[in-house]
Formats: structure tokens, C-alpha cells, sequence
């Protein structure tokens, strides 16, 4: 029954843009669109929270990162989109490994600080960085090119694109999560020094993690200033980073599709409280409030409960 809800629900998610072209709502093509990118960004972070343990409050800087190289590609002439990801992955990784090698030899609090500190000197390099925009970002001149006889220029063809790196990305950290390095990741997140003590090395196996992680967020950020056709140093910003933390949050922190469950909660209370209330943001967080109160572990955990109570009335039975 779950293989065939999932394979119900990729049905209807590769079907949404012509429904919404039939009923006149083109609009929401992008709003889809933004949610998908959104979702691969909180569950690469949801990846590092939920598994490992690892509360970054730097998150974002790989996200801007990936616009910003998407930018400055287009910028310098660069149009096959195989060739800006893969530079993106690669800028993402290496920023993700020196971020990953100073802060992962801290603990609680302090990775938390060390992160958002080491994302803000990307941040205010980025501001300063004249040439590129500075404060102001940068504008793309247009969509790069992906071949195949594919066309992402158009709405429809850049959703479906979109579409399928977040499926890509789910069965890739679907098979991390299955292998014995997603289960010594759980295992550091329940009590590192134990994982320590029998032979692991916590500090690789967590890096490592760290550094899928921030290629993951770098292809999201890439696919960002795609959509956007724009970059801009706000995407590195530590705030952009707490948005991020209430998604996964509102999801479900270390369920598989908590991810995708939290961007979409989120972004569709702002899309639909903005349109109808000038200061918004007061009941996006009485809703989000509302939501931890019913449901502490996030939206995930309301599919666990349900599971749990008919259990628990069939044993009654």
C-alpha cells in the first residue's frame, strides 16, 4: 500500500502542471516548482539533522552558493546546465568540507555558532563582492541548456526537471540510509562516544555526511537561481538558514519525508496567508505554534500516531 500511495502521488506531482495549464492556474506552476527546490534543500538538511544529529545553523551558505554559481556561469558564458551542477556540486563540496572539518570538532551549542559564523564570512564576502552584484545579487540572462532534446526554458519543462532531482535525491539518500554508513550514522546520533568506542570514526563518517549534504543543498541552490533567473547574498544569510531549521521542523525531524512534508506546509501557508494578510508572518507562527502543540515531532509524526492508534484498536479487538 505504500509503494502504490508514493507511486499515486509522483503520478499526480508529474501530472500538476498540466492540470494546472487546464484550470487557468499557471501561476501555481511556479509555486510547485519553488516548493520541489525548497524540499531537496530541508531534506539534504534534514539528512545531517535527523540522522546525524548535526544542527547546522549555516545551512543556507551551500544554497547561495549554488545560485551564485549559477550566476557567474551564465555570467561568463557558460549555457550546459550538466556543466554548472557539476561545478556547483564540487564549490559545495569543498566549502562543505572546510566548514564541516573546523565545526565537526565541536559539539552542541558551539557547532551550532561555529556554523552560522562561518556562513556569515560567506555572506558578507558575497556583499562586498562588487563585480558580482554585491548587495544588490546578480541577474542570470536565461536558463541554461540540458540537451537530451529537452526543453527547461518553459514552466512546465523546468518543474519536471526540478521534479526529478528531488527524486534523485531521495532514493540516493533513501540507499545511503539502507548501507551500513546510514546505519553508523544513527548510531553516532544515539550516543557518538559508544560509535567511538567499538571502531568508528565519528569525525570521517560525519564529515562525509556533512559534505553529501552540502552538494546536495549546492544542486537546490543552483536550481534556485535557475527559476529565479537571479542570486542574491540573502540566500547565504543565517536567517535563510532558521527557515530552513522550522521546515524540517514543522515536518518531522528524522522522518524520511520530512523534508518535503515541511517546505510544502510551510511555503504553502506563506503563498496563501501573504495574498490575504499584510503581516503574514504573525499566523504562519500561530499556525506553526498550533502544530507543535498537536504535534511535537511535526506533521510526520501525525501519520506515525494514526498508525499507532489502529494498532492499538486492532489488538483491542
Amino acid at each position: 500500500m505504500q509503494r502504490l500511495l508514493l507511486l499515486f502521488f509522483i503520478v499526480l506531482a508529474v501530472l500538476l502542471p498540466v492540470l494546472a495549464q487546464a484550470t487557468g492556474m499557471e501561476y501555481y506552476i511556479g509555486v510547485l516548482t519553488r516548493i520541489l527546490i525548497f524540499a531537496i534543500m530541508a531534506s539534504s538538511l534534514n539528512f545531517i539533522l535527523g540522522y546525524g544529529g548535526m544542527v547546522s545553523f549555516g545551512h543556507a551558505v551551500f544554497f547561495g552558493l549554488g545560485a551564485y554559481v549559477t550566476a557567474i556561469a551564465s555570467f561568463h558564458g557558460v549555457t550546459s546546465a550538466w556543466i554548472i551542477w557539476l561545478i556547483a556540486a564540487l564549490v559545495s563540496a569543498v566549502a562543505g568540507l572546510m566548514i564541516g572539518a573546523i565545526a565537526l570538532r565541536t559539539r552542541a551549542v558551539y557547532f551550532i555558532m561555529i556554523t552560522m559564523a562561518l556562513a556569515q564570512l560567506f555572506y558578507y564576502f558575497f556583499v562586498g563582492f562588487r563585480y558580482y552584484g554585491g548587495d544588490d545579487g546578480i541577474q542570470i540572462n536565461g536558463r541554461p541548456v540540458i540537451g537530451l532534446g529537452l526543453d527547461i526554458s518553459g514552466d512546465n519543462g523546468f518543474y519536471w526537471l526540478v521534479l526529478a532531482w528531488l527524486l534523485v535525491v531521495h532514493v540516493l539518500l533513501a540507499r545511503l540510509l539502507k548501507s551500513r554508513f546510514g546505519l553508523a550514522l544513527n548510531a553516532m546520533r544515539e550516543n557518538e562516544r559508544r560509535a567511538q568506542a567499538i571502531g568508528y570514526p565519528t569525525l570521517r563518517y560525519k564529515l562525509a555526511a556533512f559534505v553529501i549534504a552540502a552538494v546536495i543543498a549546492g544542486i537546490a541552490g543552483s536550481l534556485i537561481g535557475m527559476s529565479n533567473l537571479f542570486a542574491s547574498p540573502k540566500l547565504l544569510h543565517w536567517s535563510q538558514s532558521g527557515i530552513l531549521l522550522v521546515m524540517v521542523a514543522l515536518g518531522g525531524v528524522g522522518y524520511f519525508y520530512g523534508g518535503i512534508l515541511g517546505a510544502a506546509v510551510f511555503l504553502l501557508l506563506e503563498e496563501i496567508l501573504s495574498t490575504h494578510f499584510e503581516y503574514w508572518q504573525i499566523y504562519v507562527g500561530l499556525i506553526l505554534l498550533l502544530v507543535v502543540m498537536v504535534a511535537p515531532r511535526g506533521v510526520s509524526s501525525l501519520m506515525t500516531i494514526g498508525k499507532s492508534l489502529k494498532q492499538g484498536e486492532q489488538h483491542g479487538a
